[in-house]
């Protein structure tokens, strides 16, 4: 069993930046793919970002290329997402969410264990 905490969201103006975290319980989490979605209130919940087990390998939603990057450290069980040049139509809760499969996988069936978010608002 895996239990993941997010940290790290808040109110940030546009064209600011926020660090986000996700920690992770459990001797296993080394080995799964990691994935960081997020929802806006009406909207599906989307992946933003994703990371192999031994991070070579990661995934960007178009929207975030080039701002976001995501990042672990297996011996620390953590994730950390660093956004950057953050914009208005980023603002949503964020959500950890850990995959049996060492891939950096992008669809919500392949996550297995999911942290219980940190809202993220991006003022204009």
């Amino acid at each position: 069993q895996v239990q993941l905490v997010e940290s790290g969201g808040g109110l940030v103006q546009a064209g600011g930046s926020l660090r986000l975290s996700c920690a992770a319980s459990g001797r296993t989490f080394s080995s799964y793919g990691v994935g960081w979605f997020r929802q806006a209130p009406g909207k599906e919940r989307e992946c933003v970002a994703a990371i192999s087990w031994n991070g070579h390998s990661t995934y960007y939603t178009n929207s975030v290329k080039g701002r976001f990057t995501i990042s672990r450290d297996n011996a620390k069980n953590t994730v950390v997402l660093q956004m950057n040049n953050l914009k208005p139509e980023d603002t949503a809760v964020y959500y950890c969410a850990a995959s049996h499969s060492p891939e950096a996988s992008t669809t919500l069936a392949a996550y297995n264990y999911w942290g219980q978010g940190t809202q993220v608002t991006v003022s204009s």
